[in-house]
């Protein structure tokens, strides 16, 4: 039988996900039809990605490199279109969310709803929105609507929980690399510089990303996803340092059990199983990994002195309320002042603390109250950096 043409939106396709969602795309030209296209920036990148794929819509920033390419566009038949219209097409069998910040939030609650799969890769959807997401999720289920991770250890998780019963599983373990600084004195953490901290020794992601990794940040908003992704109470996940990434994560069962998955720290391979599944594809987007070659795997716990923004966002997602919503604006803030020079690196932490224990949660939110909660975030932030307070 011949496999069913999976047909594709990304939003987010200028970006490093994007990209790597693209060559996936490329190497199975006969799998897939790219419907959709959408980035913020980048309007000359995303011109060559249209001009190669000829997507039906598009979306980016206004302007006049927008317009030129609208006018290209209706050559083939393309027009541009706001993000929710290009998530709910009816064309569309797949919605890869690889924006960053909350772009997506709305558009993927709509995609859900739809009935639509969405293969996310954007922590911020599920970590202000969680809330929404699942309930969009539920109420689109009876159409056919699914999450299917693209984060590395979440889909690893994923695939570790396929044909698994949902009962059996005791806790679910996230790795970490432990990100640029995993072996300097901590002392000097003072001194670091954004280029220092952009210096990650395994990934190759955007300025954001990597600069959550160093502070471990992003392993809490990592925890916090699984929670909303598989439905676990976030004290049932863990987080493990592993500095090569080669598991991305594992899956404990009640009888002791643990299961792994295995692979090179290469996005492509869980994009892959993404769009694929339930199928596993015959192309090979990554490097085989080489267990041989690789010699020694390398394990330990995470030390929470060198990375007290872990602990402070873990404990933000336990409350279930706005907090994490508002500890993830603040952290938008903090990075983008640290890259600009403004704060020190080690100020990250300390403004996310101050913001946790100013806040005033509001439990069980609608979306308008987690996304007011994320705003307040970046607000408290920017307004203690302007008076000096960090």
């Amino acid at each position: 039988m011949v496999p069913s043409l999976i047909r594709v939106a990304i939003l987010g396709s200028t970006g490093s996900v994007g990209e790597q969602a693209l060559d996936v795309i490329r190497l199975m030209p006969d799998r897939f039809e790219v419907v959709a296209l959408a980035a913020h920036g980048r309007v000359e990148r995303l011109r060559q990605q249209a001009l190669e794929f000829r997507p039906r819509r598009l979306a980016c920033r206004p302007g006049r490199d927008a317009d030129a390419l609208r006018a290209e566009a209706a050559a083939w038949g393309g027009a541009f279109a706001p993000l929710e219209e290009i998530a709910t097409l009816p064309e569309v069998d797949v919605v890869l969310v690889a924006t960053t910040g909350l772009a997506s939030l709305h558009p993927t609650i709509a995609a859900l709803r739809a009935g639509k799969k969405v293969a996310i890769a954007n922590k911020e959807t599920l970590v202000v929105g969680g809330h929404a997401v699942r309930a969009a999720l539920d109420e689109g289920r009876a159409l056919g609507a699914e999450i299917r991770p693209v984060d590395s250890e979440h889909s690893a998780i994923w695939q570790c929980l396929w044909g698994e019963a949902p009962e059996s599983v005791e806790t679910l373990t996230l790795t970490a690399s432990g990100g640029a600084f995993r072996d300097w004195d901590l002392l000097a953490l003072e001194a670091v510089t954004a280029q220092e901290a952009l210096n990650h020794p395994t990934w190759k992601m955007g300025p954001k990303i990597t600069i959550d990794s160093a502070t471990l940040f992003n392993k809490a908003l990592e925890a916090i996803e699984a929670r909303w992704l598989f439905d676990i109470p976030l004290e049932r996940v863990e987080i493990l340092q592993h500095r090569e990434s080669v598991i991305h994560s594992m899956v404990t069962f009640r009888d002791g059990s643990v299961k792994a998955q295995l692979g090179e720290p290469d996005m492509r391979l869980p994009v892959q199983v993404a769009l694929l599944y339930p199928e596993r594809g015959e192309a090979k987007p990554a490097p085989p990994l080489d267990l041989a070659k690789r010699g020694a795997l390398h394990f330990g716990a995470v030390d929470e002195a060198r990375f007290p923004a872990l602990g402070i966002a873990l404990e933000a997602g336990r409350r279930e309320d706005t907090s994490a919503a508002a500890i993830s604006g603040a952290d938008e803030s903090a990075v983008a002042h640290f890259l600009s020079g403004r704060i020190k690196f080690t100020d990250i932490a300390r403004l996310l603390g101050r913001a946790l224990e100013a806040h005033a949660p509001t439990r069980q939110p609608s979306l308008d109250e987690l996304l007011a909660a994320e705003a307040w975030g970046r607000t408290f932030v920017d307004e203690a950096v302007t008076a000096g307070v960090t």
